[in-house]
């Protein structure tokens, strides 16, 4: 159960789900994006509702399955690999882009 109010990218809940456990996060900032459809997504600022969602998940077997496959389904698509690979490519696109700029000035 994380039902943080701010959290820049949600390393807690790719860690749940690497974890195998269901997870419950919050509304919040980037986290809906991270968790995709693998967790339960509550308003953080709602005690009724973080209870609600952990009850769910007490009394149902299936929906804490569903959860457990969806969540190993979606921390594969996070890596450091990855993360390096797409930094390394957004810095050759903006080093390109930077050439052109100055090659464009120097004819100008």
């Amino acid at each position: 159960v994380f039902p943080t109010l701010y959290e820049g990218f949600g390393l807690p809940v790719l860690e749940g789900f690497a974890s195998d456990v269901p997870v419950i996060t919050s509304t919040a900032a980037s986290l809906p994006e991270v968790a995709g459809d693998a967790a339960l997504l509550v308003e953080p600022t709602q005690t009724e509702a973080i209870t609600a969602a952990m009850q769910q998940l007490l009394h149902d077997e299936a929906l804490c399955e569903r959860l457990r496959r969806a969540g190993r389904q979606r921390v594969q698509q996070f890596s450091w690999q990855a993360t390096a690979q797409r930094t390394a490519a957004i810095y050759r696109e903006m080093a390109s882009r930077s050439t052109a700029d100055s090659a464009s000035l120097a004819s100008d």
